[in-house]
């Protein structure tokens, strides 16, 4: 298992986020997003892939397995949420992005709901 969860939620965000821009994904694409080395990076990815969160492809390509795609939808739902929250409140965004990315995997399933539905019927009448 990779050192915390955070760290794993992170690498299945990256591969998820990339993925959505690009379509392929591979280690080196997220060492550079991450601004890790390449050994790093593949470590993370063996690692990864032994838990069953992603698959490696011909041509080194990064793909999400079901459960890898719930957890990075999941974690990239929060990120967007609680940023989007701070910004509204007057954050910077800098700083708004940076503490989502904390905050996103630490706050209780309950918590977020709640943010959440805060958020939707904020913008829901706009």
């Amino acid at each position: 298992m990779l050192k915390t969860q955070e760290s794993m939620e992170n690498y299945l965000e990256t591969i998820y986020v990339l993925n959505k821009k690009t379509g392929f994904v591979r280690s080196v694409d997220v060492a550079t997003e991450l601004g890790f080395s390449k050994p790093s990076i593949s470590n993370a990815m063996k690692k990864l892939r032994a838990e069953g969160y992603v698959e490696i492809e011909d041509k080194g390509r990064i793909v999400l397995t079901k459960a890898g795609e719930e957890i990075a939808s999941r974690t990239y739902e929060r990120h967007c949420v609680i940023s989007a929250l701070l910004m509204n409140i007057g954050v910077s965004e800098a700083v708004a992005l940076e503490d989502a990315c904390r905050i996103e995997h630490f706050i209780s399933q309950e918590t977020f709901e709640c943010m959440k539905r805060h958020y939707l019927e904020e913008h829901s009448d706009k």
